[in-house]
């Protein structure tokens, strides 16, 4: 029996196998695909997470320094440098070879295969014919593990979804861009939606959108003529998506059971935190795990997270509507310190 199988080798299964390796514990991550898997996501790493990297003992991949938030709406800008150090903006696919290799030589091992029934007594739980003492499920937004427990809620409010792509330009400002769309949105008065702008590279930015509307990404964009007009170079990346969002669950913990990542729950993308949450997240249910205190993963995971809960809540609701939505940059143009201490309180 080893001591920890991890179900998922996306960023938040291998961070959590490297914790556990580190920790003196058995570990087997199953993933079904081969490293690295690209997913649609913004890949702005915030300071938190950059300093959580660094303490893995992970050599950080290529990318780009990110020195705070900007929103943008037409000719209005408000921007916050960041003030505990700096984030990173990186591929998805670099970071996550760069954790497979650090889980590797901290000595966690990985099979390739799914994960089907999950059974447990008092002891251990038993998944993909490997039997352990824990087993944390890191399989994603959509975790088959955690609806497979019985342990999603019903989904509430608006359903957000996610595109985003890739175009060879030079980047124009070492901040992530928030453009928050004017004019009409979704049907019956909803806003239209926002778009990221994520320097990864010397020649590359990531461009994520995110709404309430599904349509194309191109008929995204255009709602976007600013941006637009920057993005001069050719597209680099396919089109990948991802939604709806919002993720609701009961528990974080089941048996012998941990849920870590995006299958412990989400909100939304708007304010970027999805790695650093990831990776705290991680940590946690380790030291959990290594104290034999498993119960306290819980109300762990709900302390770390509830800023970011809360703030990405609040601005998800106000988002959403279109007379909202206008007023979230004249709102934090007009009052710097307020949106000082909101991107503060993310970093």
């Amino acid at each position: 029996m080893i001591d920890l199988l991890v179900v998922g080798g996306g960023p938040a299964g291998l961070a959590t196998a490297a914790h556990a390796a580190l920790a003196g514990l058995e570990t087997v991550v199953i993933e079904p695909r081969a490293t690295p898997v690209d997913k649609a996501c913004g890949e702005g790493v915030m300071p938190s997470g950059v300093r959580a990297l660094r303490a893995l003992g992970l050599d950080l991949p290529d990318g780009r320094e990110l020195r705070g938030i900007r929103y943008v709406s037409g000719a209005r800008r408000a921007q916050a440098p960041f003030d505990n150090g700096t984030g990173l903006g990186v591929r998805r696919t670099a970071l996550h070879a760069a954790l497979a290799r650090r889980a590797e030589e901290a000595g966690a091992r990985t099979v390739t295969g799914r994960v089907g029934a999950i059974e447990q007594n008092a002891d251990s739980v038993t998944a993909a014919g490997l039997r352990a003492r824990w087993l944390v499920a890191a399989d994603g937004l959509h975790s088959p593990v955690r609806r497979g427990l019985g342990l999603e809620l019903p989904q509430r409010g608006p359903r957000r979804y996610g595109l985003r792509r890739h175009y060879r330009v030079r980047p124009w400002t070492d901040f992530v861009e928030v453009h928050w769309a004017r004019g009409d949105g979704a049907p019956g008065g909803g806003a239209a939606g926002e778009a990221y702008v994520t320097p990864v590279a010397d020649d590359l930015v990531g461009v994520a959108v995110l709404s309430t509307v599904r349509r194309g990404y191109d008929d995204h964009l255009a709602r976007f003529p600013e941006l637009l007009a920057r993005l001069d170079g050719e597209p680099a990346t396919a089109v990948r998506g991802a939604g709806p969002l919002r993720r609701r669950v009961r528990s974080r913990t089941a048996g012998r059971v941990l849920l870590v990542g995006d299958a412990a729950g989400y909100v939304d993308a708007v304010t970027g935190e999805g790695v650093a949450l990831a990776l705290a997240s991680a940590e946690a249910a380790v030291r959990c795990l290594r104290a034999g205190r498993p119960q306290e993963y819980e109300a762990r995971w709900r302390a770390l997270s509830r800023r970011h809960r809360l703030l990405t809540q609040a601005l998800v609701r106000i988002g959403c509507h279109r007379t909202g939505a206008r007023l979230i940059v004249p709102a934090a143009a007009r009052v710097p310190a307020a949106f000082a201490a909101a991107v503060r309180a993310l970093q």
